[in-house]
């Protein structure tokens, strides 16, 4: 698997919460060597069938949200600058002077404002400004930032993907675009070989803004086996060795309520039979806060795992995970499909 083609290509795509229909070509296209058949629902997620050929079978759902988090234009300043919100989750102390790429027709550049420290006043330069105070400024007349920026424009960080060493990637939209890079470097991995049971591929929507994807899909694949990527915390500087898993060192598998013990047991049993590198983290709620959760109660319950991969510096134009995490998620991914059938 070319992991840096893939993971840059995706991560290219500019698809926040709401307009998937963006990346969806580019999905559509990784997805389909390895199809039966694809299609799209109303809240725009992109589904995949891999059938096994037998009747009756049962289901496995295989699910990645292709989502990011982004920002949406809200209105004007009378010196053309543009007022905007979140769209996801944000650092408000990241915002200021960050480069914004404006999904207008052309695409607009911006930048977001930011006081020189020459003229912050005293006491105020430990002060995060809101998101709601701040305002992009693309180099707009206010009658050319209304007529070429639509209120409800959406928009995203502007990040090129780089290669950090010999082995770390760093991109925006890592979350959750290398999650998807996996599955598709599972699929590869699976190729031809037998299944006994039907694969059914989900990259979901809007996880970003409530895990809003995930439902409707889940209840119409009506699996009874779910495996749920997404990232995890990775361990850097800032943060206690037991918040984050570090890099490199494997596919990540979660514990807690939001998993069947059974299946999450089977999971790292096979990365320990198949010498696949893992590191378990735990997830203690009822809600781990990815489509694990919505995928768990759909319809009468559905047998779920959540894996992953680690991620630095997480809802950021700068996320880096390690390219040896992905060789190792897609290989337990592979595996895990492999044997989900023969224990429906």
């Amino acid at each position: 698997m070319d992991w840096i083609n893939t993971i840059t290509r995706l991560c290219a795509c500019d698809a926040p919460s709401g307009f998937e229909s963006r990346i969806a070509p580019l999905a559509e296209e990784l997805l389909r060597p390895y199809a039966d058949e694809i299609s799209y629902d109303a809240l725009g997620n992109i589904m995949a069938v891999k059938r096994c050929g037998k009747p009756g079978a049962a289901r496995v759902l295989l699910d990645a949200h292709i989502d990011e988090i982004g920002f949406v234009m809200t209105g004007y300043a009378e010196n053309g600058f543009l007022r905007f919100t979140g769209i996801g989750g944000h650092d408000e102390r990241l915002l200021p002077a960050s480069d914004i790429k404006i999904l207008a027709e052309p695409p607009v550049y911006g930048v977001i404002d930011t006081l020189p420290p020459h003229l912050v006043k005293d006491g105020e330069s430990d002060d995060t400004v809101k998101i709601d105070d701040l305002y992009i400024d693309a180099g707009l007349s206010p009658e050319g930032a209304r007529e070429r920026m639509p209120v409800g424009t959406p928009a995203v960080f502007v990040s090129e993907t780089v290669l950090l060493g010999e082995r770390q990637i760093s991109a925006k939209a890592l979350d959750n675009r290398a999650s998807v890079a996996v599955i598709i470097g599972a699929l590869e991995l699976l190729g031809d070989a037998p299944l006994s049971a039907d694969l059914h591929i989900l990259l979901s929507s809007q996880e970003e803004v409530g895990t809003r994807g995930a439902p409707t899909a889940a209840y119409a694949a009506d699996a009874a086996f779910g495996i749920i990527l997404d990232v995890d915390f990775a361990r850097q500087a800032e943060i206690l060795p037991e918040k984050g898993r570090p890099l490199g060192v494997g596919v990540v598998i979660a514990r807690g309520p939001n998993m069947d013990r059974e299946l999450v047991d089977r999971a790292e049993a096979i990365a320990r039979e198949r010498g696949i590198p893992y590191q378990i983290t735990v997830e203690p709620g009822g809600n781990s806060g990815t489509n694990a959760r919505p995928v768990q109660v759909s319809r009468a319950g559905v047998k779920t795992a959540l894996l992953g991969v680690p991620v630095k510096y997480m809802h950021t134009p700068v996320e880096t995970a390690d390219l040896r995490d992905f060789d190792a998620a897609a290989r337990l991914v592979c595996e895990l499909i492999k044997e989900c059938g023969d224990n429906a």
